[in-house]
């Protein structure tokens, strides 16, 4: 699987989709990502530095008995909102 490189210096965002319901509270956990929940859904969307601190993530979302529903790497649309990468417009 081929990961987003924007450049060393660059976090990547993502958009992490699990299963259950977080609080707000949970964001500084999860390295300050914004926390929002929809029904059952709960979305974690955010920089992540690196590879290794997507692991820890990941590590933590299993830690907590949770189900990982999708990670996914996003990029700024042109409204703001994250959209998939593939779905992204070549500039």
């Amino acid at each position: 699987m081929r990961t987003p490189n924007p450049g060393a210096d660059q976090p990547v965002m993502y958009q992490i989709k699990i299963r259950g319901q977080l609080d707000e509270k949970w964001s500084e956990w999860f390295s300050g990502m914004t926390v929002t929940f929809d029904s059952d859904i709960t979305t974690l969307t955010g920089p992540v530095a690196d590879q290794a601190a997507l692991r820890g993530m990941l590590s933590k979302i299993w830690d907590l008995n949770l189900t990982l529903i999708s990670v996914i790497p996003v990029t700024a649309g042109s409204t703001g909102e994250p959209r998939a990468k593939s779905e992204a417009k070549d500039t």
